[in-house]
């Protein structure tokens, strides 16, 4: 299979606001966030878009797989998922809601329907859609962050799943890895370099209007429950608990919203 990507268009766009930036484009990978931290540990330190038409090993977070690519029994039908990562040299006063501001430029490069679950999961109508892993590596003075988007263009087997999943196709059925790649990356570095600069909380009323939890009942994994009352300046989960209102920022807390209560038919 043969996927035109729009490399080029990315770059002119890109390069402006990152000297030194390079697109990347590789058939298949174990992960695309493995591999920067990889070259990030050996010093290639340049800020470089890194895409993989295939996934072999790809992680999500908390430890959580995330396989895509060509299907290997039609290896000439689209690409079910757009994977990438974004590599570049940070150093913003605070690193928190770097993940809340990648996912709220992605969802506002893509479509309205999208909303964020806290901290970095795009979902639609109450399923997963997209999710997003930073990972940041120290090389001396320099702090590197590397940036790992996985979009679900088609729907993905649903055995194995533990939420259940939906696709962009849904919603942009014409809407094809290159064309949603084209879509996110400039906006997205554009966000990240306004994050630096300004941190989350200019962003924080442009959040709440996407925020799936706001309002609903929650439990977490480390045995909270409560009701989500947004997010705050820095991007910590707001939740109303019985005991007052709590921050939550460590995002190895797994957050899950009860399910919506249905409507009462006539």
């Amino acid at each position: 299979m043969t996927v035109r990507w729009q490399a080029e268009a990315i770059w002119e766009a890109v390069s402006p606001v990152l000297p030194m930036f390079s697109v990347e484009v590789l058939p298949e990978i174990d992960s695309t966030n493995t591999e920067l931290m990889r070259r990030a540990r050996a010093g290639q330190l340049d800020p470089v878009l890194l895409v993989a038409e295939r996934q072999t090993a790809g992680r999500g977070r908390l430890g959580r797989t995330w396989i895509s690519g060509v299907d290997g029994a039609n290896p000439h039908a689209t690409l079910p998922a757009l994977t990438f990562s974004l590599g570049l040299s940070l150093s913003p006063m605070d690193w928190s809601g770097l993940s809340l501001a990648v996912g709220l430029s992605v969802v506002e490069s893509l479509h309205p329907a999208l909303q964020l679950k806290w901290p970095n999961d795009v979902w639609l109508q109450d399923r997963k859609l997209a999710g997003i892993l930073i990972e940041t590596a120290s090389v001396g003075d320099v702090r590197y962050a590397v940036i790992g988007v996985g979009i679900n263009l088609l729907p993905p087997p649903a055995q194995g799943l533990s939420t259940p999943a939906a696709a962009l196709c849904e919603l942009l059925p014409d809407m094809d890895a290159p064309a949603a790649l084209a879509r996110i990356a400039a906006p997205l570095v554009q966000a990240i370099r306004r994050f630096e600069t300004e941190g989350f909380a200019p962003l924080r009323p442009a959040f709440h209007a996407r925020d799936l939890l706001y309002g609903r009942e929650l439990v977490c994994s480390d045995g909270v429950t409560g009701v989500a009352r947004g997010v705050d300046a820095v991007g910590a989960l707001l939740v109303h608990t019985e005991n007052g209102l709590k921050k939550i920022t460590s995002a190895e807390v797994s957050v899950r919203p009860t399910p919506r209560p249905s409507a009462n038919l006539p």
